[in-house]
């Protein structure tokens, strides 16, 4: 069974970048089979209702500015899965959540700049998914859970957001850790590694700085969603962890 995976995408540089973290990303189709499909649910696209892509071919979305003009000459021309697109319909419906198709939406930068580290040559099919931040953490954990069995059937599934992730504490010319994001981080990753849901459904308030770590939900959703389709086997491991400006957390989970 193949596992789930969570990525942060960190800022939409990270693919002109060089160091540990996109380094992995880079390595990650050398040391894993290739997927039949790849179903990436990202931080950057909020439906109120679940929604699913299935466009034939994505345009690629540059929900940014400011940055190098290389990126916005990128492009990640992946296919969807029609077919794909509508068992997912059918699994979120045995599981009693509501899901709706669109086949005009492209890929954002929370879904292209992690594919184009991981496959840059966008040669497999991609369900891209949204999140929703007003539903409970119980709730986004269910939602990864339905699609729990496509990892039989050799499909990726992968969560893109941020566990640290405050735009308005980023420090551009920090080459350390603020301790309120390591210390957020170090909690996360200890109910994270016992499965200890019932903590984490409950990060806000019990982990310390979570305000300061998460101050809006959409990004921290995507390890929900990503571990819950994990929760067969319930098994977590970290496969790296970095900060850029102080506190933007670069991480990669894997969930067995």
């Amino acid at each position: 069974m193949i596992p789930s995976y969570f990525f942060a995408h960190g800022a939409p540089s990270i693919v002109l970048e060089e160091n540990g973290y996109t380094d992995l990303m880079k390595q990650f189709r050398l040391n894993t089979p290739k997927p039949k499909a790849i179903v990436v649910f990202s931080a950057h696209w909020e439906e109120p209702v679940q929604t699913v892509g299935a466009a034939a071919t994505y345009e690629t979305i540059y929900d940014f500015g400011g940055f190098q003009d290389e990126l916005y000459q990128m492009t990640y021309p992946a296919h969807s899965d029609r077919q794909l697109a509508e068992q997912i319909q059918a699994l979120f419906a045995k599981a009693g959540i509501k899901s709706v198709q669109n086949e005009t939406r492209g890929l954002d930068h929370g879904a292209w700049a992690v594919l184009k580290l991981l496959y840059p040559e966008a040669d497999i099919p991609v369900v891209a998914l949204s999140v929703n931040r007003h539903l409970s953490n119980e709730q986004q954990y269910e939602i990864g859970k339905a699609l729990g069995e496509l990892r039989e059937q050799d499909v990726l599934i992968i969560g893109s957001g941020g566990i640290v992730h405050n735009l308005r504490a980023l420090n551009w010319g920090s080459g350390g850790i603020d301790t309120w994001a390591a210390q957020f981080d170090s909690w996360i990753q200890e109910k994270v590694e016992a499965w200890d849901t019932e903590a984490l459904f409950r990060y806000r308030e019990l982990a310390p700085y979570a305000k300061e770590a998460v101050p809006t939900s959409e990004h921290f959703i995507p390890l929900l969603l990503a571990m819950g389709a994990g929760d067969a086997g319930r098994s977590a491991k970290l496969l790296h962890r970095e900060y850029q400006y102080g506190n933007l957390s670069l991480s990669g989970w894997q969930f067995n």
